[in-house]
């Protein structure tokens, strides 16, 4: 299958320029960073260039433009290794491309493949007057399926989904949020980082819900000690995976869903290449090092991404000081964790020693360089279900909206237990626009040499 994906912004520009309101076509390319998976065919929206109303011919129900347009930008494609998107307005709403479209296709896709001297994934698409993108590959002669998302302050997802065949399972989930959101759901497919306390929650709750398929990353095994938050663990699973012990949770229920371990720390090429692969992701992960490495892939590869954080701590004398939990939406072109303050980069530095070289971590924890690394920490299932139950139905209520306010108006939402108080913050913004927004697959993977 053919994943397009584009963020919010990015959508946003889209729909300005090719729907100005006078009812005549626009046009506009998006250079795509790539990302090859065994099944999928990845392109991630990453520069677009507008082409000017003033240079077109148009006309009712037609648009040409200049041919050097185009080709002022392929240099940058070749460079980067670039699917090139064409993408033109019907503001008709004809939901269709016509014989023009497939003439116009044909003679821009020999000219890029002459160009880029490959016969790689190249996309022509359509955007009608809500917004609404249908895309096929720009070779009319392959007619592969192109699923399209958009993480914005909405995540949207734009695929033929007839196909899908109901589930009486999920009957009661369609009272709610009718029969389409529902095989919306069946479509995706999500990553699970962390597999503990929150993680466990989280998967148990999405494939309930009718999720198509779970990627389930966790390098560690069941440890006596996790037997009050995992849910589905048993005392005979001490010393097996905590994925093994989820995708066979997920597996014997028999709904549907079909996961996926993977038992690797998420600082491994396997791990990465995994979540890069998901529609969405959940950041189950208490480290600092954990947040920051998948703030960066939900980035190179617009992937919407939810983390949420639970902190307990005890005062020592049988009481509680904090109980408290939150959770993030992260567009890949917004703000950051880093730049909410969720972390700091010398938590990530002290954890990334830690995890590659303990002896050294000692010795510069000893000497005073570096700060401790915080382990085994209170760890309730009760108020873990509460954060894990608030992160899924913020995404809920992102591809299926039901909330009274918009979901531009807050992108935090914390829960404070000792109180019992929620709220929600709005984005904060971005201390700049993030350099890597769909760059896909680079080499290093992530620029990182030890994931090459």
């Amino acid at each position: 299958m053919i994943k397009l994906r584009l963020t919010g912004r990015q959508h946003r520009e889209l729909v300005a320029h090719l729907l100005p309101g006078d009812g005549l076509e626009g046009i506009a390319f998006v250079l795509c960073g790539r990302a090859r998976r065994a099944h999928d065919d990845i392109l991630c929206a990453r520069y677009i260039f507008l082409v000017p109303h003033e240079i077109c011919a148009r006309k009712d129900g037609s648009i040409t433009w200049p041919g050097n347009f185009l080709a002022a930008h392929l240099n940058l494609a070749f460079r980067e290794n670039l699917a090139v998107l064409k993408i033109h307005s019907h503001p008709g709403d004809y939901p269709k491309f016509s014989e023009a479209d497939d003439l116009s296709d044909g003679h821009v896709y020999s000219s890029i493949t002459s160009w880029l001297a490959n016969d790689d994934t190249h996309l022509s698409a359509i955007m009608l007057s809500n917004g609404r993108i249908i895309a096929r590959h720009m070779n009319t002669q392959i007619a592969d399926p192109v699923f399209l998302s958009v993480a914005g302050d909405d995540v949207t997802f734009w695929r033929d989904h007839s196909e899908v065949a109901g589930n009486a399972a999920f009957a009661a989930n369609e009272q709610l949020f009718g029969e389409g959101t529902t095989k919306r759901l069946n479509q995706l497919q999500v990553g699970i980082v962390g597999c503990s306390g929150t993680g466990s929650i989280t998967a148990e709750l999405l494939f309930r819900l009718g999720v198509g398929s779970l990627v389930l990353v966790d390098d560690q095994v069941i440890e006596s000690r996790n037997l009050n938050r995992i849910l589905n663990s048993r005392r005979t699973d001490i010393e097996q995976p905590k994925v093994t012990v989820l995708s066979n949770a997920i597996a014997a229920a028999d709904l549907g869903a079909l996961p996926i371990p993977v038992p690797k720390n998420l600082y491994s090429r396997e791990a990465v290449l995994a979540i890069s692969a998901c529609d969405v992701v959940f950041g189950c992960v208490d480290s600092a090092e954990g947040r920051h490495l998948l703030n960066k892939i939900a980035t190179f590869y617009n992937i919407p991404y939810f983390d949420m954080g639970v902190h307990l701590k005890a005062d020592g004398k049988g009481g509680i000081d904090e109980a408290s939990g939150v959770v993030h939406y992260l567009q890949p072109d917004s703000s950051t964790l880093l730049d909410r303050k969720a972390y700091s980069m010398k938590q990530v530095r002290a954890e990334g020693l830690l995890r590659t070289d303990p002896e050294e971590y000692k010795k510069q924890r000893a000497a005073g360089y570096i700060e401790g690394v915080a382990e085994n920490s209170p760890a309730v299932a009760s108020i873990n279900a509460t954060i894990a139950s608030l992160a899924v139905n913020e995404f809920l209520s992102r591809i299926h909206p039901f909330r009274s306010c918009s979901n531009a108006d807050g992108s935090i939402v914390r829960f404070n237990f000792m109180e019992f108080l929620a709220f929600r913050e709005p984005e904060r913004g971005a201390s700049g626009k993030p350099a890597n927004v769909g760059r896909g697959d680079v080499s290093p993977l992530l620029d990182m040499p030890s994931l090459s």
